[in-house]
Order: C-alpha cells, then structure tokens, then sequence
C-alpha cells in the first residue's frame, strides 16, 4: 500500500491529470533548491512533494473555466 494513499491526495486535487504535473513540479522546485547541498540527510524530492500535498500543505488554484 502506497503512504499517503492516492484517495487521499485526491481529497486536494481532483484531478490524477493535475495530481502528477503538480508534484512534478513541485518536485523539480525542491530539487533545485537542495541542488548545493552535499548531504543526503533530505527526502528524495518526490517523496517530500508527495507528502506536501497529503498533508495540505500546498494549495492548488484551478481557473473555474477549465
């Protein structure tokens, strides 16, 4: 079984479309910003964009027209 669960992140983002490019890019955001940093004490940026988003943490806004 996959933590957080796929049911859950939907409960964020209502679409698995958007749920991918959203951590895609959030995940991208975060591995440029630990790109100087030697130790590898950090998540892997997926797992930490995952867990963001299970958690809340990250908000996403959707133009109603889409």
């Amino acid at each position: 079984m996959l933590y957080p669960s796929l049911q859950n992140m939907l409960k964020h983002v209502n679409s698995r479309y958007l749920l991918v490019n959203i951590i895609a890019k959030r995940a991208r955001d975060i591995a440029n910003m630990n790109s100087g940093y030697d130790d590898l004490d950090y998540d892997k940026p997926v797992s930490q964009a995952i867990e963001e988003i299970a958690a809340g943490e990250l908000r996403v806004a959707v133009p109603d027209d889409l």
